[in-house]
This record gives structure tokens, sequence and C-alpha cells, in this order.
């Protein structure tokens, strides 16, 4: 074996994390490649995840996004148990999902529900967790020693009994001031008033069919002083502002004075009611730079888009920043016709790629596990702030955070219970997510993730590549989950939604990294933007024509039926699809099964005179009872064999 480069020393220690890297063992029958992936893949922590050269990249990507299986080797696409043994696969911890369950439902009554029937609501979540910690008490006390109380289903009950009365009770503070106090009586009268308030999200535009120019943007906010009827109203009540275009460069923490007339919120959304603003919003008090900077950002890199032209032109701002304010109407539809809409704005796949992406960079600067994790996770953070707290987001913000400790603490693969978590901290932070059909569609395309997703991956042969099972196996297992809630939305069925979403998935990645590189560097060097701008542009427009593309075919959107009958047909679809592509793509499983099939079939069939008292006669083509009657011959109707009844002769017609 030749002498190791100092670039081979270089990588390794970054890898490995170890000053001084050793070199690679060479290749001997002892020490084959599928070993050394083997233990590759064993590696504890981050260390597992970081790829020795650049083209890993979508491989650390796609394991950020989809966990490898236990039972399969890294980089092979081949079980584990071809090369490292027959090593048992890690079953799905499903212990938080009762909890996260539970408290998606306290959600939505606390939403949908009440007041009244509300606190009876805690009421009975109250009482069952005292019920249940008594029994975990009792449970404790039979046990002889002392020790701590052993994890077990009770303990989990009640985690999530306790969890789901905190989100009601939360719950029951804003409803307490929709349904109840001066603002629910404004609101009801539907009074013009003026309202002082602070914004407590992102501007979202309303898009009004048939009236391009009359664009109005929503916003939420919180009112900390409304004037009506001539008096004071003090309170902290959440308000959807809805104004005209001004509305749309308001930020974050940014206090305004507006003037408009209340109406009542719509039923299931959680603010205690609408205010449709006449006038436009009027600072009230200085904004500091960590509110503009975000906004200002957004804004700056959408204008030096603007050289770019033609459909990247729109589309590149919604992709890294979020703003769909330049997309082109025809292309959204297009976007929506083939199930690509969650590209055209931030979504949680954003998120995960910028959270590889750092975890690499940090990595590859041999920085060691902690502070790793820390750069990742500022940066992380950094770019919610910038693109704005939206559901999808935050989802993915806070899983990634939770899922990066874990990974900082050597424990993998808890892809489900990280989901169920995140779950759980955005209800209880904002219990109105849980009637968000966003919010909704965003967990559900991760549950399908990490739960479907490697699933397909292990049953796909063993000579596809891991990078390209996962291209194929997280936009089909996304697709299969989100659709019974898709068609409630869009009674509508996207026949080229997956492979679509397949063409365009190598493109998202340097849209989503390279632009969001040049997003701080436009205000201060634009010359040094233009390069990942146009990249990324061009990776956007391709994007772009897949879309245009695939909605210009026959058959991109056929009608499928609506409401709940039509989510059933679609749940069953997905079912038949999974299960049709299992036997495909096990076909010696499934001649296994047709065999087996016809064996039980074949007996049955010998067994089939038993039970219906039928016997085949020999030498004869008619069947006789075994039992036969008593009485006349039953025979009589049949002809003989060699002597043929003899035709009764028949007088013509008119004949005497």
């Amino acid at each position: 074996m030749g002498k190791v480069s100092p670039w081979h020393r270089f990588i390794d220690a970054a890898v490995s994390g170890e000053e001084g890297g050793t070199p690679r063992p060479p290749r001997t029958a002892e020490n084959p490649p599928e070993a050394r992936q083997a233990a590759e893949v064993r590696a504890a922590g981050i260390r597992g995840i970081v790829p020795r050269t650049a083209s890993g990249l979508r491989e650390v990507l796609a394991a950020r996004l989809l966990p490898g299986p236990e039972g399969r080797v890294q980089g092979t696409g081949r079980p584990a148990g071809t090369a490292t043994g027959n090593r048992p696969q890690r079953r799905t911890d499903l212990r938080l999902v009762p909890p996260a369950l539970l408290a998606w439902a306290a959600a939505v009554a606390g939403v949908w529900l009440p007041l009244p029937a509300l606190g009876v609501l805690i009421a009975g979540l109250l009482l069952a967790a005292v019920a249940l910690l008594a029994a975990i008490r009792c449970r404790r006390m039979r046990r002889h020693g002392a020790g701590l109380v052993p994890r077990s289903f009770l303990t989990t009950l009640g985690i999530a009994v306790v969890l789901s009365a905190a989100i009601a009770s939360h719950s029951a503070i804003a409803a307490s001031q929709k349904h109840d106090g001066p603002v629910a009586d404004a609101v009801t009268a539907r009074s013009a008033v003026v309202v002082e308030a602070e914004i407590a999200g992102t501007p979202r535009q309303l898009k009004i069919p048939g009236r391009g120019g009359s664009d109005r943007w929503a916003v939420e906010a919180t009112a900390y002083a409304i004037i009506a009827n001539g008096g004071l109203i003090r309170s902290d009540a959440r308000l959807l502002l809805v104004g005209g275009g001004d509305w749309q460069h308001v930020v974050p923490g940014q206090r305004i004075r507006t003037t408009g007339k209340l109406r009542p919120a719509d039923h299931g959304q959680t603010q205690a009611g609408t205010l449709s603003a006449t006038t436009d919003p009027a600072t009230t008090a200085a904004t500091t730079a960590w509110q503009e900077g975000p906004g200002a950002l957004r804004r700056g890199f959408a204008a030096a888009a603007e050289w770019i032209g033609g459909d990247a032109r729109g589309l590149l701002p919604g992709m890294v920043t979020g703003d769909t304010s330049y997309l082109d109407d025809q292309l959204g539809s297009a976007m929506k016709t083939v199930g690509m809409t969650h590209l055209t704005a931030v979504s949680g796949a954003n998120c995960s790629l910028i959270l590889g992406t750092l975890l690499l960079a940090a990595r590859t600067i041999r920085l060691s596990r902690a502070p790793a994790a820390a750069a990742a996770l500022s940066g992380l953070a950094l770019f919610v702030l910038m693109v704005g707290p939206d559901a999808s987001v935050l989802r993915a913000a806070l899983m990634g955070a939770i899922g990066l400790v874990s990974l900082s603490g050597g424990r993998t693969g808890r892809g489900l219970s990280f989901l169920c978590l995140a779950v759980i901290g955005l209800l209880m932070a904002d219990p109105g997510l849980g009637t968000s059909f966003s919010f909704l569609l965003s967990v559900l395309a991760t549950l399908g993730i990490v739960t479907a997703g490697p699933r397909i991956m292990e049953w796909l042969p063993p000579v596809v590549p891991r990078w390209l099972a996962a291209g194929l196996a997280v936009p089909l297992s996304a697709q299969l989950f989100c659709s019974p809630v898709i068609v409630l939305l869009q009674p509508q069925f996207s026949s080229y939604a997956l492979l679509a979403n397949m063409v365009a998935a190598p493109l998202v990645a340097p849209v989503t990294i390279l632009g969001t590189a040049a997003v701080p560097v436009v205000p201060l060097a634009p010359w040094a933007a233009a390069v990942p701008m146009a990249v990324a542009g061009g990776c956007a427009a391709g994007v772009a024509a897949v879309a245009r593309f695939f909605a210009d075919l026959p058959g991109a959107a056929l009608p499928w039926p609506e409401g709940p009958f039509g989510a059933a047909t679609m749940v069953a679809l997905s079912g038949c699809t999974l299960l049709v592509l299992w036997l495909v793509l096990h076909p010696r499983a499934l001649w296994t099964l047709v065999l087996a099939t016809h064996r039980k079939t074949v007996d049955l069939l010998d067994l089939w005179p038993r039970f219906t008292g039928l016997d085949e006669r020999r030498h004869r083509g008619s069947l006789r009872g075994i039992n036969p009657m008593s009485g006349r011959n039953q025979e009589w109707p049949l002809r003989k064999k060699h002597d043929p009844s003899r035709r009764r002769q028949r007088p013509p017609p008119g004949a005497t």
C-alpha cells in the first residue's frame, strides 16, 4: 500500500473528529469493502452520516431526511445480513405516538368546542391524570424495594393526559377572549375601531380570482389597545388583519396603528376576530434591526433576481425566502396541477437541507460534535428568522433541533419520536396549529418519510444505489400520506405528481443551498452573489419547466370525489399502491403466494363433493346424487347412448 496523502489524512480527521486521521485499511479478504462500510455505519453520533467526498452530499441530506434502516448497509442498497451478519432491525418506537395524538385531539377540541364543553373536557383530563398517577403510585408501592417508576403504558398515558390538559387550558384562555368580554362584544357588533397591535406573523397574499390588481394581504397580530364605540379596551386579543398592498411590508414584532371594521372570524379559526383595515399601517414604535433585517434581506434578494428573468424571476425568491409575490399565475396553476405547490414557497424540506449542509460544513472544518451541533442550530435559527415562522418551517426546525441533540448524544434512528416531540411542542406553543391544513400536510409528509420511506428503500433491489433509492422513496412516501388530505382541499387526482416531483427533486437542493448562501451576500457584495444566484436561477427554471411540461400532458388532473368519501377512496388507493409496489419488487414472494393460493384452491375443489353431495359419474358427463331419492327413476328424461328417441310426427298446418 502506498503512502497516504495529507489530503486523505485531513479528510479522515474531519470525519472521525480525531487529530491525525488514521490511514484507510487495505482491501483484503479479511476486510472487504462491505465490512468497512458497515463499520462506518455503526459509528456513533454525527460521524456516521458525514461522507468522505463531496459526492456524498446528497446521501447526507437523504440520511437527514430519511434515516437509513438498520438492516441495510449504507451506500450499497443491500441488506446488512449479506455483509455484516444477520443483525436484528430496530423496531419503531411508538411510545410518544399516544401523547402526540391526544395533544392534537385536545388542540382541535379547544378550537371547535364551546367554552363550557371545553371546561368539562379539561376537568375530565385532570381527573384522568390524577387517577393514572394514583395507579402508578399503587403499582410502585406493591413493588419491593425503592426505585424509579418503571416505564410502562400507564406512565406514557399519564404524560399524554397531562400534556393534553395543558394544551386544552391554553385553548380555553384564547377561547375566553373569542366568546366573552368587551372584544367579543365589539366583534359581534361589527364595530368600526381604531386598533394598536403588534404583528405576530408573516404577511401572506390573498389573491382574488379575476382581479390581478386587487390582491390583498393578511397578517396575524396581537391587539393591545382597541378604541370601539368611544371606549378604550385593553387586551391581548389575537386578530387577523386584512388590508391592501402596504401590509406586505410589515414584519413580526412591529407595532402599528390602523383603523377598520371588525367582523367575526370564520368557524374553526383561533383568532378573536377579523379586522378589515381601511387605512395603511402606521408604525407607532421604531423597529429594531432584528425586525427589519429579515424583511430587508427578502426584498433585496427579490430585487437582485430581476436580471434572471423568465419563470426563475418569480420562482427563485419563493423557493429561497418564501416571497411568492412575483410568482406567475400560470406557473402557480401548473405547479398546483402536478402537485408541486410545496416547492413554490419555503417548506420543511428546506430546513432539513440547510441543517444537513451546515452539519457537513462544520464537520469538514474539523469541528467536534458539540460545536458542530451548536453552529448548525445557530444557522438554522437564522434561516427560520429570515423566512418567517411558518407552521411547516417551525415544525421542521424544531424536529431538526431535537434530532441534532439526539445525534450529539449518540442516539440515532428515532425519526418518529422526533416528529412526535416536535408536534407536541408546537401544539403547546400554539394550539391553533391543530386545525391548520399546512401543518397537517407537513406532519403527514414527514410521517410518511420516516415510516414508509425506509421500508420502500428496503424493497428496492440491491443494485439500486442508496441515493437513488432515497430519491424514489421520499417523494413516493410523502405523496401517499398527503394525498387523502390534498383531495379534501382540491378534489382532483394529479396523475403525474409523483413523476414530476422525482424529476424536479435533484434541482431543489441547489436552489435552496446556493440561494440561501447568496441572500446575506447580496447587500454586501452583489457581484459575489451573481454566480450562486445564476446557478440557483437555472435550477429554478428547470423546476418551472418540469411543472409546465407535466401540466400540459393529457390527463394531468383527473376529477376525484369530494368530501370524506373522496379521502377514504384515496386512502384505499394509497394502500393498493403500496401493495402493488411490494408485489412488483418481490417477484419470488409473489410467485410463492400464487403457488400457495393454487394449492389451497385445489384442496378446496377436492373437498367440494363432500360438502355438496355431488359425485362425478364414471364414463358419463352427467351427475348423479350419492343418496338417490326413492320413487321414480331420476334418469328417465335422459337419452340412451345408442338408442336415440324417435321424433314425434307433427301434422302440417291446416291438416285434419
